[in-house]
């Protein structure tokens, strides 16, 4: 299979120009249309304890810019540490569909993964945030921790 890699914030056109990406987890039963804030350009990753073990890329999204087709109940969230930021997942397959965000809670952040046509493997390289030296406990700027590089093999 032939997988082209995009630069920060450049992705497959999959819905025209607009920023409304369909999306759902991996069984099915969430379903819902992401309209993305800056497009692909907010992709980002975070070292958390949390998002370091779990692995996704997110993309911004607005509060109200997830609108649920079907499953909304079939979400479930997981608050840790401070509890402001909540990590939201399908109850029956597992999967992370979007967070409310803990600096931000006027924004989510939607996994890549979930968007139709979408991989985390479609962008050649991904910021991760430190959240580790989250800015509302150090009271400082949110900080670049490093990038994420995807290679594709030839």
């Amino acid at each position: 299979m032939h997988n082209t890699l995009y630069s920060r914030g450049e992705a497959k056109d999959m819905v025209g120009d607009t920023n409304q990406r369909a999306g759902q987890c991996h069984c099915g039963a969430v379903r819902f249309v992401a309209t993305l804030s800056d497009g692909f350009n907010s992709i980002r990753r975070c070292n958390c304890s949390y998002c370091r073990m779990r692995g996704a890329v997110i993309v911004a999204a607005e509060t109200g810019g997830i609108e649920f087709l079907q499953g909304e109940e079939m979400l479930t969230d997981y608050r840790f540490n401070t509890g402001a930021a909540r990590h939201f997942f399908c109850s029956r397959c597992g999967i992370a569909t979007h967070l409310q965000r803990r600096s931000n809670p006027n924004l989510y952040g939607v996994n890549v993964a979930c968007l139709d046509g979408v991989s985390p493997f479609d962008f050649a390289e991904v910021p991760v945030m430190d959240g580790v030296n989250h800015p509302n406990d150090t009271g400082g700027q949110a900080r670049l921790a490093g990038m994420l590089r995807f290679i594709a093999a030839s």
